[in-house]
């Protein structure tokens, strides 16, 4: 599959990340969790998945953040849904569906505390999710940050548990998924941005949405969460080692999801020169 954005977009080289603290100025979404309830208590499938994502999404403003990165979530959880069913993408369904239901569980599980008390990738997203100098496409492109590069290599940990096998055994269908992307790409495209075909037209050069959409590509993330995995999974005899390495995917995935939601709809001020003199100074 070759290299681009969800969005179709040329990667250019990632740009450098913020700091996930809130910003004072922004924001800040301190109120209740966003579903107090554990949405993946007794998840057994796919299907369940599918469903409690969409009760999430039904039940949030189409603008909120987490709304819009669900929306996307599910079409893709949707998308893989239909290949299990129909066989034809995936060698070994059982244990692909297993990884789905357990990846899909981090993210829900990452809503139900608060933002104060998630994981770090997930804080900026769960922050600022009603900002409203963020774009939608913002929101989503965090939420898939926060998802792969974090939530990813750590399902497939889990997953190898509960089926007592190494990453190596998932290889195959893990990068088989992203034939499933591929499928679902121009839909969730053409609902994030319309018309992107014309984006040099939308956009100008200048744009900073043009560039923020240049520096994340979800096939490198991808890359990027298997080689991660690989990499926990050699630590698993050492847990104080696992652990921080653990922390440290954690903080620095939450810099990249934070840089990624920089708002963008005000365009900055540019300084004005004087139109008058100045005064004299005194002597």
């Amino acid at each position: 599959m070759a290299t681009s954005t969800t969005l179709g977009v040329t990667p250019a080289p990632r740009t450098a990340p913020v700091s996930t603290a809130a910003d004072p100025a922004d924001p800040v979404d301190s109120a209740n969790p966003v579903e107090p309830a554990n949405p993946v208590a007794g998840a057994t499938d796919v299907a369940d998945v599918a469903d409690r994502l969409r009760r999430l999404v039904a039940g949030l403003p189409p603008q909120d953040g987490i709304a819009v990165f669900g929306g996307v979530y599910l079409t893709v959880t949707e998308a893989v849904r239909a290949r299990l069913a129909a066989g034809d993408v995936f060698r070994t369904p059982a244990d692909t569906a297993q990884l789905d239901v357990l990846f899909a569980g981090r993210f829900l599980d990452a809503l139900r505390p608060g933002p104060a008390a998630a994981p770090a990738c997930w804080r900026p997203l769960l922050r600022l999710r009603q900002h409203p100098g963020i774009r939608p496409v913002q929101f989503a492109l965090s939420g898939m940050n926060a998802h792969i590069e974090h939530d990813l290599p750590l399902a497939v940990l889990d997953t190898c548990r509960r089926l007592g096998c190494a990453p190596t055994e998932l290889s195959a269908d893990f990068h088989r998924v992203n034939v499933v992307l591929a499928q679902v790409e121009a839909q969730v495209r053409a609902w994030l941005l319309p018309s992107l075909a014309g984006l040099e037209r939308e956009l100008d050069v200048g744009d900073p949405l043009l560039h923020l959409l240049s520096c994340w590509s979800i096939d490198r993330a991808r890359d990027a969460a298997w080689a991660t995995a690989l990499t926990l999974w050699e630590l698993r005899g050492n847990p104080s080692l696992l652990a921080t390495a653990e922390q440290a995917l954690d903080d620095a995935t939450g810099l990249v999801s934070r840089c990624l939601l920089t708002p963008l709809s005000e365009p900055p001020v540019a300084p004005r020169l004087p139109t008058t003199p100045c005064p004299p100074t005194t002597p």
